[in-house]
């Protein structure tokens, strides 16, 4: 699924950092970016959320929500964002549910092994639940700033 390209986002209900449960529905209305990243506590993953942190305002101003989204426990998640002073919200997929329908939960390969885990990946959706961008196999380096470009796109179109 990895290799398809999706025009609507699936539905899903994940559990939040603070306690609620977020899902598709939930987003109607207003634009939304969902960012999947490997693991918490990680290099590139700790970067990745500093960025959305710090471009969190920004987006917050157009009216857009914005998670991120791993396979690691809330538990794990509330001491990420204890540690890292994360401010976006994020969503645990502890079952794998929303990355494979997202089509992120993919087969890697490191230093000859091979494995089961998210491909990063962030998908911009619109108001009607549209995904409009999707990036794949992100690079960290610039992408919440990207990202965020491509929303004033949308919200200026």
């Amino acid at each position: 699924m990895s290799d398809t390209v999706l025009t609507t986002a699936p539905n899903f209900s994940l559990p939040s950092s603070g306690g609620d449960v977020v899902s598709r529905a939930d987003l109607a209305g207003h634009p939304a970016v969902l960012f999947f990243y490997p693991r918490d506590n990680t290099p590139g993953c700790t970067t990745e959320n500093i960025d959305f942190t710090a471009l969190y305002p920004e987006f917050q101003a157009l009216e857009c929500a914005v998670f991120g989204i791993s396979k690691d426990s809330m538990s794990s998640h509330e001491k990420f964002i204890a540690k890292k002073d994360i401010g976006v919200p994020l969503l645990s997929d502890e079952h794998s549910t929303a990355c494979e329908d997202f089509g992120v939960w993919v087969e890697k390969k490191m230093y000859g092994k091979v494995f089961m885990g998210i491909q990063r990946a962030t998908f911009l959706i619109d108001a009607q639940g549209q995904i409009v961008r999707e990036w794949r196999k992100v690079k960290v380096k610039d992408h919440a700033a990207d990202v965020l470009e491509a929303l004033r796109s949308l919200s200026a179109g």
